[in-house]
């Protein structure tokens, strides 16, 4: 009798067992198919231009609650997080974060560059055969055909067969072309000087959208003619410099660049609207625009995921201006602070909480202004550029006595003639030594590499693999020079940027929202890893060229 009871309750509490792991695998298929299936409605990326990680940790005592502190703190933050290319500079950054990987490959080896084809210096979303859009300017002609490879954002129309949209958007032309790629539904960038209003190229649309043209016809635009001055007592501003010095330059018709600064009165000596662009108002009429094209393109409205990329320009002409210890830049990132709160709270409302991905990054740092690390007994310096290239290529017409064998000497790169190589018999590696030997002599020189050597040797580590990775075969020079550390060829007023140092690498990335972890990381990230990122949580393909890999610690 009593084994007969006992067999039951065993025989019942093995059946409920059997039922409890039924259910269990139930959820774990269930589990997998929602996260494989589920996306955001919107993926939403800020670039913050010319924004160095310890501005984070510089500032974080000072911003509310709403804007960076929320993203830290529900969100995920890679704390070593780099470039691993030289030059570092807008257009390089935007480009190598929107295709996950470096300049050697998808083409964009700065803002300008000399192509030796054409043997002129030729601006990376130049395009002479596209039309204006919203301006008669040649500001307008302007596309994304100088970028040789697929973009996150491409990828994610290709695989919603078009149907998720894209709306890339900044101050500056090539920021928003180059973050949006070769299929955004529309880039706009914005043309100041005495027209003050958005604009975009016949390459997106043949005519501007109504909810753009009802913006540019508002009176919105005349209203960032305000006075900048401190958001908070100045004497509170306690993680930056005085506030009137010699290391910043401040605007026409200002005599001292310190606060307040007003921009009705200085607006007719610095180009008019142009001069929103080199205060935080910059930044609010990004997000005012951006907020705005939430609304006019219904972005997130349907079962598509749809990209908003958004790049704050301000943060850059304001960084080469007053410096990155200036008064003037700690106010614009308390300021900026409280603009990502807005636009949260808006994201919040429009696309609704926990339904939208963002990340935030930068597409390079910056250097404190070399006469005030001077002044405080850190070895910096200037390099005198258009000496340097009168005095190398009087060297190379000595050597040869020959006047073209330099066609061109910029962006730390020489180009040599091959045509007229070829036609004296010349050896080119032989020559390529000879300079490099040459340069290198030079004070402000730290490193010297040669196209023979980078296109025979894979190096893997420093400065050297920087260059590398910043080497394209057909579009580089012959001779690529690097500086010392904290030297740059700039005025001496305000910061600058570009090298392969940590001041220029080291970057903050954040994302946020919609299958991001709650956490941070001390391993290193580079921005080429931020597009497989995204698209391993997306669940589409990598852009085409994509050498970056997935930070899993952030989404798994």
């Amino acid at each position: 009798m009593i084994k007969n009871i006992i067999y039951i309750i065993f025989s019942i509490l093995l059946s409920l067992l059997q039922l409890d792991m039924n259910a269990q695998n139930s959820n774990t298929a269930t589990n997998t198919q929602t996260t494989i299936g589920a996306r955001p409605k919107l993926v939403v990326g800020i670039v913050i231009d010319q924004m160095r990680y310890d501005y984070i940790t510089r500032f974080y005592g000072q911003f509310d609650g709403g804007g960076f502190k929320k993203m830290i703190a529900d969100g995920f933050l890679c704390k070593n997080h780099h470039y691993n290319y030289i030059p570092t500079k807008t257009a390089s950054g935007h480009a190598s974060i929107a295709t996950g990987t470096t300049p050697s490959n998808h083409g964009i080896l700065g803002n300008n560059w000399y192509d030796k084809e054409k043997k002129e210096k030729i601006y990376c979303v130049e395009d002479l055969g596209v039309s204006p859009v919203g301006t008669s300017s040649y500001e307008g002609k302007k596309s994304p055909s100088q970028l040789q490879l697929t973009t996150l954002a491409d990828q994610n129309r290709l695989h919603t067969q078009r149907r998720g949209k894209t709306i890339s958007i900044s101050l500056k032309d090539r920021a928003a072309i180059l973050s949006g790629g070769h299929m955004a539904n529309a880039a706009y960038w914005f043309r100041g000087k005495d027209q003050g209003s958005w604009i975009s190229s016949s390459y997106y649309m043949d005519r501007l959208p109504q909810w753009v043209l009802d913006f540019n016809e508002s009176n919105a635009i005349d209203n960032y003619f305000k006075k900048w001055e401190p958001l908070h007592d100045i004497q509170s501003y306690g993680e930056s410099g005085k506030d009137n010095t010699n290391f910043e330059r401040g605007f026409k018709g200002k005599e001292d660049p310190k606060f307040p600064y007003d921009l009705e009165i200085l607006k007719s000596s610095n180009k008019n609207y142009d001069i929103i662009k080199s205060t935080p108002f910059g930044n609010d009429l990004t997000i005012d625009f951006a907020i705005k094209a939430i609304d006019g393109e219904q972005l997130g409205k349907d079962t598509e995921t749809d990209f908003l990329l958004i790049s704050f320009s301000s943060t850059d002409y304001i960084g080469h201006n007053f410096g990155v210890n200036s008064k003037e830049i700690e106010d614009t990132y308390l300021r900026l602070d409280k603009g990502l709160e807005r636009l949260l709270l808006s994201l919040d409302a429009r696309i609704g909480k926990g339904a939208y991905t963002v990340y935030l990054t930068s597409d390079h740092g910056a250097t404190n202004v070399p006469q005030f690390l001077k002044s405080v007994k850190i070895p910096a310096g200037y390099f005198k550029e258009a000496s340097f290239k009168i005095d190398l290529k009087n060297y190379v017409y000595l050597l040869y006595n020959l006047q073209d064998l330099i066609l061109d000497i910029s962006n730390n790169q020489v180009f040599l003639n091959e045509e007229l190589m070829k036609q004296k018999g010349l050896n080119p590696n032989k020559i390529q030594y000879q300079i490099a030997q040459y340069i290198l002599k030079h004070k402000d020189i730290k490193n010297v590499y040669t196209r023979t050597q980078l296109e025979n040797t894979s190096y893997s580590s420093g400065i050297a693999s920087f260059v590398q990775q910043g080497f394209h075969q057909k579009r580089s020079g012959d001779i690529l020079y690097t500086l010392n550390p904290f030297t740059v060829a700039y005025a001496k007023t305000g910061s600058a940027h570009g090298s392969g140092y940590t001041y220029d690498t080291h970057v903050p990335l954040l994302f946020y929202g919609f299958g991001i972890n709650k956490g941070h990381t001390s391993e290193k990230t580079l921005a080429i890893d931020i597009a497989p990122t995204i698209a391993s949580l997306l669940g589409i393909a990598f852009p085409n060229g994509a050498t970056g890999t997935v930070i899993s610690s952030a989404i798994d």
